[in-house]
């Protein structure tokens, strides 16, 4: 399965940074908040940033800002700030202190703290101890020395969390799961050994004035490749019941090489439309994202991968639909153009079929109207992961990656994707979302 967005764009809820553009009296200005490193370390050394740009001179301004900020609901601190060439950067030292001490120096006028070369701002205390969702409530004061009235606005920055959770399956072997969560931390997390499903539980606001800061809720959930009781073609998902569409649940195999990792990517408009419907079955006042991920059998074609440049796409399918040793499998595949999604004539490839990192199949043409097919009959011997590769299309020396498991003796439910696209990451389409 494959899920494609844009690289620029970040999964989260102002995932390490946010940038809010505000009228103060009668100045346009931009304001990015950052905190970092954007995933949680303990170790590494923290900070928070917070530039004013003056949107219409792109000069940074100086403010003085009193600054709330708020983790699980808790203020950790309130404080006057003052920015130095238009950025307020605050060293951060976590610590198991109970109250929050700041080291820097004072302005006069509200007795806001600012750094120096020779004296940095410093904060030490019960501050980025731990990850997930901070939100900033911050009210401008002053802009270049000149006295601001009533303005004021919030910003959300997530840390990412990554947490491990140790399981059994229904023989009593170990299996470990992790998940890495792009918004907050996961309060809840369980694998049910009867029902083969994953549930996971995070903290969420249902408020509008929340979900308008949410432009997506990434989750994402590792288990081994080996664990064959949750390695099947596709899944299905509800989030508070209620079921996720299609686009939603997504699977990377190639990311990690000995793990799958399974997608939960929520929409602004999706989560808008989960309200809803929760609001239809009688919840006005929803609590909190409950994740149910569970099993399903069907394939959707094409499978479909783009190379790493994202300038060509591979469109893949094969019949019949289970690869069986000893009988005849047709690989169909089209040649599109990676922006635009039409089908690329004349295009020049390389096909071929890999198994434990040998040739066993190879076949090199043009395809003049696009697309082309590849006829091959696998061995008894052949049974287990097949890699198909499509390499120097179109003479660009990019290619694609595709691998398939051939496992007749156990059926559709056997067959599992293992590995698409030539990249290590997940990429996103600029037209449109794919996946099957």
């Amino acid at each position: 399965m494959v899920f494609l967005i844009p690289i620029s764009s970040v999964y989260g809820h102002g995932l390490g940074l946010e940038t809010i553009k505000l009228n103060a009296d009668d100045r346009k200005l931009s304001i990015t908040t950052q905190i970092s490193p954007t995933e949680f370390s303990e170790t590494a050394q923290k900070q928070i940033t917070m530039t004013i740009t003056d949107s219409l001179t792109t000069q940074n301004v100086d403010a003085i800002l009193l600054v709330a900020l708020y983790h699980e609901d808790t203020q950790v601190f309130r404080e006057y700030f003052g920015t130095t060439g238009g950025v307020l950067r605050i060293d951060v030292n976590p610590s198991t202190d109970e109250q929050i001490q700041i080291s820097g120096q004072q302005e006069q006028t509200f007795d806001a703290w600012y750094g120096t070369e020779s004296n940095p701002l410093e904060i030490t205390g019960p501050i980025l101890n731990t990850g997930g969702l901070y939100r900033f409530e911050v009210e401008i004061k002053s802009i270049d020395s000149e006295a601001v009235q009533n303005q004021a606005f919030s910003t959300y920055i997530t840390s990412i969390t990554n947490h491990r959770y140790d399981k059994q399956d229904k023989n009593g072997n170990p299996v470990r799961f992790d998940v890495k969560s792009y918004y907050d931390k996961i309060s809840g997390f369980d694998y049910s050994q009867d029902t083969n499903s994953i549930t996971l539980e995070m903290p969420f606001d249902w408020s509008e004035q929340n979900i308008s800061h949410t432009e997506v809720v990434h989750e994402e959930v590792h288990f081994p490749k080996e664990f064959v009781d949750l390695l099947v073609p596709s899944y299905t998902g509800t989030v508070n019941g209620i079921d996720l569409f299609k686009s939603s649940i997504t699977i990377d195999d190639y990311s990690i090489e000995d793990q799958r990792i399974v997608h939960f990517v929520l929409s602004q408009d999706m989560l808008r439309y989960l309200k809803q419907a929760q609001k239809d079955k009688g919840i006005e006042s929803p609590q909190d994202l409950k994740f149910v991920l569970k099993i399903g059998s069907k394939i959707v074609f094409p499978v479909i991968a783009m190379t790493k440049n994202e300038s060509l796409q591979v469109d893949l399918s094969w019949e019949p639909e289970t690869i069986e040793p000893g009988k005849n499998t047709k690989f169909i595949f089209t040649f599109r153009d990676g922006k635009t999604g039409e089908l690329l004539r004349n295009t020049t490839y390389d096909f071929v079929i890999l198994q434990n990192g040998k040739q066993i199949h190879t076949k090199s043409a043009n395809a003049q109207i696009g697309g082309d097919y590849v006829d091959y009959t696998f061995s008894e011997s052949q049974k287990g992961p097949i890699t198909i590769q499509f390499n120097n299309l179109r003479g660009t020396g990019q290619g694609t990656e595709f691998s398939i498991m051939v496992v007749p003796e156990f059926g559709v439910l056997a067959f599992v994707i293992l590995a698409i696209s030539i990249t290590s990451i997940i990429i996103f389409s600029r037209k449109r979302l794919v996946f099957f």
